[in-house]
């Protein structure tokens, strides 16, 4: 069983998976298609991604244009502030982001669907994240802007982040979508 509760912005949802543990460690369950459609989670996922991480690490804002790119964010190893901004221009939540603290201990996930930019921070030394995907990965279609974008105005909880080139070099919210 797994339950289900919106987070922040009401169509991105907190799943709280159920581990079975001991002495030994644990088991958890970390996907059944049937049990996420009976949550109202009907997304096809066709393509699993892992990223590793360091401490202070942001990665994002990153999504894909045309029919866009549902995420299920998963924490194996570590602590991320996994940040999310709605970018459909005709959606009463256009412009708002929300984030969540997912980590491997909790035995979460974060459900975030087509029309959200994604980004995270890594708040523990190191983090391992999968997550799925709705849509097959297409250079042609991704696109980001700058997770320090005045005009959203996230609230990351990293001083110094640090950034990949491509990142540092993201245009604003604006510059894309107009």
């Amino acid at each position: 069983m797994i339950v289900v509760e919106p987070v922040a912005l009401p169509e991105v949802k907190k799943i709280q998976l159920k581990s079975f543990g001991d002495e030994r460690g644990f088991f958890v369950e970390m996907y059944r298609k049937p049990l996420y459609e009976e949550k109202g989670i009907t997304t096809s996922f066709v393509q699993d991604n892992h990223s590793f991480s360091v401490q202070g690490t942001v990665r994002g804002m990153h999504f894909q244009t045309g029919k866009g790119q549902a995420k299920l964010v998963t924490v194996l190893l570590g602590e991320i502030c996994d940040v999310f901004v709605d970018i459909r221009p005709d959606s009463p939540t256009f412009r708002q982001w929300g984030s969540y603290v997912l980590s491997a201990e909790k035995h979460e996930q974060l459900f975030i669907p087509e029309g959200f930019a994604h980004g995270f921070a890594v708040l523990s030394e190191t983090a391992h994240i999968c997550y799925k995907v709705s849509t097959v990965y297409d250079p042609e279609t991704e696109k980001g802007f700058r997770f320090d974008d005045p005009s959203i105005g996230i609230e990351w909880p990293v001083e110094n982040p640090v950034l990949s080139e491509k990142d540092r070099a993201a245009p604003l919210l604006d510059e894309v979508i107009s």
